[in-house]
């Protein structure tokens, strides 16, 4: 018998525990990985659905382009206000252009009909799952096969090979920029071919928690996600939102953390607010680093997607304020350079909080933050 003397109950046993640890990981990890699998699976059969139902109503339409958008622009605004963010008209757009892509998935045992022949719920339960069956992959791969690839043969092939080799989507966009299908199809050897890319690199994996907090998951469950990259810079976030309203009536809060989406990528705005003096949004993006020139081309990224997206036509364009808080060298800017009216950045200047104040704001939190 062996005598514990660890003070843990488990003896001089380490090696066993370690294994059944490993185990357990193991079991939670992949069980992660199954509940993040079902959803998508689901998640891209419904959105499947729902684009079945817009290119059918369109059809009914005497002007079935006008007509489309039409339907488009009033569902996103109705389901928005019900089910809340992952309706925007472009998302629709999305779903649409889906159901095109894969019109061919109602030629099994569920036709589509079914859900509308039938109120039993066990019928249409069934009859979901079996179509969440034909889409193995998550619903990110089926927007990027739909946006990148162009013919059906091409699809299928992507389709095969990432469900084969367990691509990822960043692997995935790898390998159609890199024309993988074409030169596969050009090449003599294609099993040589095939075999090369197979292997994931490094880079490439996602652990459970990504899979699970995927935005597309997140926006089908309506569950709220948290997207701060550390403790600090959470308290910085919470402190400058806190700190703009108390300079006055001008700052109206928008949004925090606020997502956008431009093509298959996401990107996140840390705080958004409106200056109604000003007349004009104020983006703010907040680096724990030192400054750096790529800051500046980030934020007119940010800054043109916003003017796009989010500016009213009798607004101004939105002003965007970096701010960076490296230890012992807080800095805040201005990125102000580029935009169209330079009295009009000027004016932006004298009505916005001092470099100083806000560098000033910065550097306390972080102090505080240290000493707890």
């Amino acid at each position: 018998m062996v005598k514990d003397t660890s003070g843990n109950g488990l003896g001089n046993s380490s090696g066993g525990y370690e294994a059944v640890l490993a185990e357990v990981v193991n079991l939670l990890e992949e069980a992660r990985r199954s509940a993040a699998r079902s959803v998508n699976a689901i998640m891209t059969a419904t959105y499947w659905e729902i684009g079945r139902r817009i290119v059918e109503r369109e059809q009914a339409g005497s002007d079935r382009a006008e007509y489309g958008k039409q339907i488009i622009k009033r569902l996103s605004l109705d389901l928005t206000r019900r089910f809340g963010r992952g309706f925007s008209r472009q998302n629709l757009q999305q779903m649409r252009a889906f159901y095109i892509a894969y019109a061919d998935k109602q030629i099994c045992q569920t036709p589509s009909g079914i859900f509308e022949r039938t109120n039993d719920v066990q019928i249409q339960q069934t009859a979901s799952a079996q179509l969440a069956s034909r889409f193995p992959l998550s619903w990110s791969h089926y927007v990027t096969f739909v946006r990148r690839v162009k013919t059906e043969k091409a699809r299928s092939f992507y389709e095969t090979e990432a469900l084969r080799n367990g691509w990822t989507v960043r692997q995935l966009n790898r390998q159609i920029g890199s024309q993988f299908y074409e030169r596969t199809a050009l090449s003599r050897k294609k099993e040589i071919m095939l075999g090369h890319d197979a292997e994931q690199i490094d880079e490439d994996k996602t652990t459970p928690e990504e899979e699970i907090k995927d935005p597309f998951v997140l926006e089908f469950l309506d569950l709220k996600d948290e997207y701060s990259e550390s403790d600090l810079e959470e308290a910085l976030i919470r402190r400058l939102e806190s700190f703009l309203l108390e300079l006055g009536g001008d700052f109206t809060f928008v949004g925090r953390q606020r997502r956008l989406r431009i093509g298959n990528e996401w990107f996140r705005i840390d705080l958004l607010f409106f200056h109604r003096r000003l007349r004009c949004l104020v983006v703010i993006d907040l680096k724990l680093g030192k400054f750096t020139p790529a800051n500046v081309g980030q934020m007119h990224f940010y800054l043109n997607y916003a003017r796009e997206n989010w500016t009213n036509a009798d607004e101004n364009p939105p002003v965007g304020l970096i701010l960076c808080a490296e230890k012992n060298s807080a800095v805040a800017h201005y990125a102000l350079e580029g935009l169209p009216n330079k009295v009009l950045a000027a004016e932006y200047i004298t009505a916005l909080p001092a470099e100083s104040t806000l560098a000033a704001e910065v550097d306390e939190v972080r102090r505080r933050f240290n000493r707890h």
